[in-house]
């Protein structure tokens, strides 16, 4: 569906949608509709961005969750067929890749020609992750103007930094606004049900895979980890 169909959401999904994936198990059958939906939002309410997508691994397969458009769908094709490019980098590392210049991505050709000949001009891959902390998607943002997504990419790398000075960065749109609050809320939530899943490794002799898996055993149907992650942290203060 072009992105301009969609109907205006709400305000703050986004940012609420990007936390509740964190706190849902890897494997929960509500990711991919999340995913599709955070597409959806980015789609509709992030002012420098034009083309949106979200990769995933299907079983040693990438592809296209969602995309906004057909022209998403062809950048990320392209990659694909390379098996290389930001939305893969972003993928693999677990860390935000930006191309603040299409042009200038000469270690991607077939991302870049394709990129180009799309009018898409700058772009920022953004990894997004479930419950266990391990990346589960990529948000691929595609835009027409490179300036516009400076700023946009500067304030998703400092969400990956340590806090810094935040006057030093300029000002973005309420729905970038949005989109870093809610990878902003989404990395505080991975490191809460890390602290947890490390507690029950030390109190149950268990592996981090074993750890993971006990908390989303025992998490009521509904809940999120992070509500059991905390019950864990607090049972450790008492």
């Amino acid at each position: 569906m072009e992105a301009s169909s969609w109907p205006e959401p709400s305000s703050g999904d986004l940012a609420e949608d990007l936390v509740a994936l964190a706190g849902l198990p890897d494997d929960s059958p509500s990711v991919p509709q999340l995913l599709t939906r955070i597409v959806r939002l980015t789609a509709v309410l992030l002012d420098p961005v034009d083309h949106v997508s979200v990769t995933v691994d299907g079983h040693g397969d990438h592809l296209t969750q969602a995309a906004s458009d057909r022209i998403a769908e062809a950048v990320d094709l392209a990659q694909y067929a390379q098996d290389d490019g930001p939305c893969l980098a972003a993928l693999r590392a677990g860390e935000p890749v930006a191309v603040p210049d299409v042009a200038q991505a000469v270690v991607w050709p077939r991302f870049r020609d394709v990129a180009w000949r799309s009018g898409v001009r700058a772009s920022l891959s953004v990894p997004l992750f479930a419950g266990s902390g391990e990346t589960v998607a990529a948000l691929n943002l595609y835009a027409r103007d490179a300036v516009a997504m400076r700023a946009l990419i500067r304030h998703v790398e400092a969400c990956y930094r340590p806090p810094g000075d935040p006057g030093s960065l300029p000002p973005v749109d309420r729905g970038s606004q949005q989109l870093v609050a809610g990878l902003g809320g989404a990395l505080r939530a991975r490191d809460l049900i890390q602290r947890a899943i490390g507690v029950l490794m030390g109190r149950d002799l268990l592996s981090p895979v074993g750890a993971y898996q006990q908390l989303v055993e025992v998490t009521p149907p509904g809940l999120p980890l992070t509500a059991t992650a905390s019950a864990v942290l607090r049972q450790l203060q008492h």
